[in-house]
């Protein structure tokens, strides 16, 4: 075993590094965008008399940051030659997200937008994977010249995690399909012009089988954005949809029928370890900005790094880190080599465990730097509020601990697939 980070690997973060300086920093810097991310930055992201989205100037810079990516050929490194990506692996991303977040906020990766120069693309890839060549042609080029872009609906207002439960219906008459739900937590909603709305086709409640995903175009008669969400962490593009009798043709569906959360859960295996290795950076972050205070303030005539109330959690926190920065890369390693259902516990004790660690080291940051770190004038409120979604989205971390309980006492059965080494 290797445990050195590849040499490529490592010279492609020396040249991220080089590009954020050379092209970001200036950007972030220039006319006042550092309110984005400073004391002001909830306020300036957001648009609180527009059912509180992300205000429009916001979002124009993170589009000229991924502009500036692409040019630069980072963006798109995740993906597929054929998508103009450089085939970048699991444990590439992995080490670049954390390496990334480890840097603190900034315009290089403000993942509150799932933005970051390195781009990460799940629904590119289901499209790359499931897709026809008609819906290839028309979304994956559009998402990167702003020309689509898809939201994602799989949550209800009664089902969330049990995601085979759900009421959403969709009926075939003819060769149309014919859509009648509701969706909650639809993500991307407020310039989406297309939703990925999954739908139960046949089958019974709990059935894994007969649900299916289909591509619906937001300007269809009977799709309805009903309102947005206000979350813990704003700006919000989370909408509550409402469908009713939406028509669309068998063209929109996406992936085989009655398989929609193949499509489904092939988005949330990448997102997950990718999202883990965001939040072991954003800790590790959160712990040295804490080591470096502690050991420059000075209370009762003494350093604060001095006390073992100071030094203890921040012990504990650290070798958390390193802990789960070693199943992290494993995992990552793995899901390069097998099939993503062989290592989903894996995936699983990665993502709930980065997310509950973020979410302790941010905690702990404010209480080592007392009231400043309670304001806002430093950035552990929002490392805060942007990550404690994740140990809710994407599959709580009771679900996460259900599948490794499920792996561990055999309830799941035997589910391993090839393991030859991915192309």
């Amino acid at each position: 075993m290797d445990f050195n980070i590849p040499a490529d690997i490592a010279a492609y973060l020396r040249e991220l590094d080089e590009f954020i300086e050379r092209e970001i920093r200036p950007l972030e810097r220039q006319d006042d965008n550092i309110r984005f991310f400073d004391h002001r930055r909830e306020h300036a992201r957001t648009d609180w008399d527009n059912d509180g989205q992300p205000r429009h100037e916001w979002e124009e810079l993170l589009a000229e940051m991924k502009r500036r990516a692409d040019k630069a050929g980072h963006l798109r490194f995740g993906l597929p030659k054929e998508l103009g990506g450089k085939n970048g692996s699991n444990l590439a991303m992995a080490l670049i997200r954390e390496h990334l977040a480890h840097k603190g906020l900034g315009l290089h990766n403000d993942l509150q937008n799932e933005s970051s120069i390195v781009g990460n693309f799940p629904v590119a890839l289901l499209l790359h994977r499931f897709g026809t060549q008609e819906q290839k042609d028309r979304y994956i080029e559009g998402m990167f010249k702003g020309t689509e872009r898809i939201g994602f609906g799989l949550t209800e207002p009664l089902h969330g995690s049990d995601a085979t439960f759900m009421e959403t219906t969709a009926t075939k008459q003819g060769s149309d399909w014919v859509i009648n739900g509701m969706k909650r937590f639809n993500t991307g909603m407020h310039t989406a012009t297309v939703d990925l709305v999954f739908a139960r086709t046949s089958g019974k409640d709990g059935d894994a089988r007969g649900i299916s995903a289909f591509l619906v175009p937001v300007k269809t008669q009977g799709f309805k954005i009903e309102y947005m969400w206000w979350t813990f962490n704003m700006p919000s593009d989370h909408a509550e949809v409402s469908l009713t009798n939406v028509t669309v043709p068998g063209s929109t569906m996406l992936g085989e029928e009655g398989r929609g959360l193949d499509v489904a859960q092939t988005f949330v295996h990448e997102n997950r370890i990718r999202q883990a290795a965001s939040s072991l950076g954003a800790a590790q972050y959160c712990i040295d900005m804490s080591v470096a205070y502690a050991k420059n303030r000075k209370v009762f005539g003494k350093a604060l790094a001095t006390n073992q109330a100071i030094q203890f959690p921040l012990a504990e926190l650290h070798t958390e880190a390193e802990m789960t920065r070693g199943l992290v890369r494993k995992t990552a390693w793995h899901l390069d080599r097998e099939h993503h259902m062989n290592v989903s516990e894996w995936v699983a004790m990665s993502n709930y465990r980065a997310n509950r660690l973020v979410c302790d080291a941010a905690d702990r940051a404010m209480q080592v730097h007392g009231g400043i770190g309670y304001s806002r004038h430093t950035p552990f409120e929002h490392i805060y509020r942007h990550h404690r979604r994740y140990r809710i989205t994407e599959g709580s971390e009771e679900i996460q601990i259900r599948r490794v309980a499920g792996t561990l006492f055999g309830f799941w059965g035997a589910q391993k697939t090839s393991t030859a080494p991915k192309q």
